[in-house]
């Protein structure tokens, strides 16, 4: 009985390793894109966390653009992390995840829309200003001249161009010189014509999953609901994603991401914006089960 049970476990133990292997190298590699003003220093708890849930997984938070760099013109981020991104993206034959954070996330939409041959799976939006940014504040404080009540002028010129954060300036009370001059997010958004318009959308839609998270205690975004592609009338009153005309007319593809069932919001309120990437609740309630 003793060589027999030595037996089976000889033969045992080898499965089980085969098979613990198989799980880890199963895992597909994350790819985390930082927001405005951050480093690659800054997700170390992210990175722990997805570690801890799935070990072995290679996580590449990419080191570009960090700090003051991050008020690069996204057109430029775009190129500069789409060259850092797809390098990994050809070594993964399953696929990759892909975690974009506050700007990041706007940085990722032009990636994935420019990209025809990208092999995102989950693209996972972090407190994202998705629908655009209007209002005061702590980022803008920074900069005397990033008042809200002047902030239009100097976004909608030329100079303002060259500043990230005006690539995605979205006043409701000067929608006009948003869908005119905006050279970044109007573009993404298919909110003004576009010859590329239709290839872009082609690009977006090859995610399997887009997961839209923010909280009403951001207090970074704004409105917060821009993480979910809500924004504000020309009242300064919110217009949910599904009343939005760019849903409605699926012009990139969020309607046919709901109609697919593809489509995930996932809300949670206390979280200050600077805290999303490092929230343990936020990463098991809204992040963990789509990096499988």
């Amino acid at each position: 009985m003793r060589s027999r049970s030595s037996g089976a476990a000889a033969l045992l133990c080898p499965l089980l390793g085969a098979c613990l292997w198989s799980a880890v190298v199963g895992y597909k590699p994350v790819i985390v894109v930082h927001g405005l003003f951050d480093s690659s220093e800054d997700f170390k708890n992210l990175q722990r966390f997805i570690n801890e849930s799935y070990p072995g997984t290679n996580v590449t938070v990419i080191d570009l653009f960090d700090r003051s760099s991050s008020l690069q013109p996204m057109w430029k981020q775009v190129e500069g992390f789409k060259a850092a991104i797809y390098p990994i993206m050809q070594n993964a034959a399953d696929g990759v995840h892909l975690i974009c954070y506050s700007q990041g996330g706007l940085v990722c939409r032009g990636i994935l829309s420019t990209l025809p041959d990208h092999n995102v799976h989950s693209f996972i939006s972090l407190s994202a200003p998705q629908a655009g940014q209007y209002g005061d504040t702590d980022y803008f404080r920074i900069f005397p001249q990033f008042v809200k009540s002047n902030l239009y002028h100097f976004c909608y010129t030329g100079v303002g161009q060259l500043i990230s954060i005006c690539n995605y300036w979205n006043d409701p009370h000067h929608r006009d010189l948003y869908l005119n001059s905006s050279d970044y997010l109007a573009l993404i958004n298919s909110e003004r014509p576009n010859p590329n318009s239709t290839e872009w959308r082609r690009n977006f839609l090859k995610i399997q999953k887009l997961v839209l998270i923010g909280g009403p205690d951001d207090g970074v975004i704004t409105p917060w609901q821009s993480s979910q592609f809500g924004f504000y009338d020309d009242n300064e009153t919110v217009v949910e994603m599904q009343h939005q005309e760019l849903y409605l007319r699926d012009v990139f593809g969020l309607k046919t991401l709901v109609a697919r069932g593809d489509l995930i919001l996932c809300t949670v309120p206390g979280v200050e914006h600077v805290l999303w990437h490092s929230n343990e609740t936020v990463f098991h309630a809204c992040i963990e089960k789509w990096l499988m």
